[in-house]
Protein backbone atom coordinates (compact mmCIF):
# COMPACT_ATOMS: atom_id res chain seq x y z
CA UNK A 1 0.00 0.00 0.00
CA UNK A 2 1.39 3.71 -1.01
CA UNK A 3 1.25 6.32 1.52
CA UNK A 4 1.26 9.70 -0.18
CA UNK A 5 2.58 12.66 2.12
CA UNK A 6 0.42 15.25 0.07
CA UNK A 7 -2.60 13.69 -0.15
CA UNK A 8 -5.08 15.56 1.60
CA UNK A 9 -6.49 13.80 5.02
CA UNK A 10 -8.55 16.61 6.51
CA UNK A 11 -10.48 19.50 5.11
CA UNK A 12 -9.77 22.68 7.06
CA UNK A 13 -12.74 25.27 7.42
CA UNK A 14 -11.95 28.59 5.76
CA UNK A 15 -13.26 30.33 8.41
CA UNK A 16 -10.88 28.73 11.25
CA UNK A 17 -7.94 28.89 8.84
CA UNK A 18 -8.05 32.52 8.35
CA UNK A 19 -8.52 32.64 12.63
CA UNK A 20 -5.16 30.41 12.40
CA UNK A 21 -3.41 33.18 10.12
CA UNK A 22 -4.28 36.18 11.18
CA UNK A 23 -2.34 35.66 15.03
CA UNK A 24 1.14 35.99 12.80
CA UNK A 25 2.43 39.43 10.79
CA UNK A 26 4.64 39.47 7.69
CA UNK A 27 7.58 39.13 9.81
CA UNK A 28 6.49 35.61 11.01
CA UNK A 29 6.05 34.28 7.78
CA UNK A 30 9.01 33.53 5.55
CA UNK A 31 9.76 31.31 2.35
CA UNK A 32 11.86 28.91 2.22
CA UNK A 33 14.82 27.75 0.25
CA UNK A 34 12.32 25.50 -1.63
CA UNK A 35 9.85 27.85 -2.41
CA UNK A 36 11.02 29.06 -5.50
CA UNK A 37 12.61 25.79 -6.17
CA UNK A 38 10.13 25.11 -9.16
CA UNK A 39 9.95 28.18 -10.74
CA UNK A 40 12.01 30.07 -13.76
CA UNK A 41 13.85 32.79 -13.75
CA UNK A 42 10.77 34.90 -15.02
CA UNK A 43 8.10 33.23 -12.76
CA UNK A 44 10.27 34.49 -10.03
CA UNK A 45 9.80 37.94 -11.19
CA UNK A 46 5.84 37.49 -11.00
CA UNK A 47 6.14 35.97 -7.40
CA UNK A 48 7.93 37.47 -4.71
CA UNK A 49 8.21 36.77 -0.94
CA UNK A 50 5.78 39.66 -0.55
CA UNK A 51 3.21 38.75 -2.62
CA UNK A 52 3.13 35.58 -1.22
CA UNK A 53 2.73 36.97 2.08
CA UNK A 54 0.09 39.48 1.11
CA UNK A 55 -1.86 36.47 -0.28
CA UNK A 56 -1.88 34.64 2.86
CA UNK A 57 -2.56 37.80 5.14
CA UNK A 58 -4.97 39.61 2.55
CA UNK A 59 -7.14 36.92 0.47
CA UNK A 60 -9.45 34.46 0.95
CA UNK A 61 -8.71 30.85 -0.10
CA UNK A 62 -11.70 28.67 -1.50
CA UNK A 63 -10.16 25.76 0.18
CA UNK A 64 -7.84 24.50 2.52
CA UNK A 65 -6.65 20.71 4.10
CA UNK A 66 -4.07 19.40 6.30
CA UNK A 67 -2.15 17.24 4.12
CA UNK A 68 -0.51 13.66 5.65
CA UNK A 69 2.50 15.16 5.83
CA UNK A 70 0.98 17.94 8.17
CA UNK A 71 1.31 20.57 5.69
CA UNK A 72 -1.61 22.82 5.04
CA UNK A 73 -2.47 23.11 1.21
CA UNK A 74 -4.29 26.32 0.95
CA UNK A 75 -5.57 27.04 -2.29
CA UNK A 76 -7.13 30.17 -3.96
CA UNK A 77 -8.10 31.73 -7.48
CA UNK A 78 -5.36 34.19 -8.86
CA UNK A 79 -6.67 35.72 -12.29
CA UNK A 80 -8.98 33.02 -13.06
CA UNK A 81 -6.42 30.37 -12.31
CA UNK A 82 -5.83 28.13 -9.09
CA UNK A 83 -2.90 28.83 -7.01
CA UNK A 84 -1.98 26.37 -4.56
CA UNK A 85 0.19 27.05 -1.27
CA UNK A 86 2.00 24.47 0.88
CA UNK A 87 2.62 25.91 4.29
CA UNK A 88 4.15 24.31 7.56
CA UNK A 89 2.47 26.39 10.49
CA UNK A 90 4.88 26.25 13.38
CA UNK A 91 4.04 27.86 16.79
CA UNK A 92 6.22 31.61 16.32
CA UNK A 93 5.93 31.21 12.21
CA UNK A 94 4.12 30.07 8.98
CA UNK A 95 6.74 28.44 6.16
CA UNK A 96 5.97 28.50 2.81
CA UNK A 97 7.35 25.35 1.66
CA UNK A 98 6.25 26.11 -1.95
CA UNK A 99 3.30 27.44 -4.24
CA UNK A 100 2.32 26.76 -7.90
CA UNK A 101 -0.49 27.15 -10.28
CA UNK A 102 -2.60 23.74 -10.47
CA UNK A 103 -5.12 23.32 -13.20
CA UNK A 104 -9.10 22.31 -12.19
CA UNK A 105 -8.86 18.91 -12.52
CA UNK A 106 -5.85 18.72 -9.45
CA UNK A 107 -7.88 20.53 -6.99
CA UNK A 108 -8.79 17.78 -4.43
CA UNK A 109 -12.50 16.58 -3.56
CA UNK A 110 -11.88 16.47 0.14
Amino acid sequence: MSFDSTKIKKKVEIKDFINIIKKYNAEQIECTIHTFFRLSQKQRKIFTSEELKNILLKETPFLVGIQNNDNYAVFYKQKERNLKIILVIEPRKVKIVTFYYILEWQIPKI
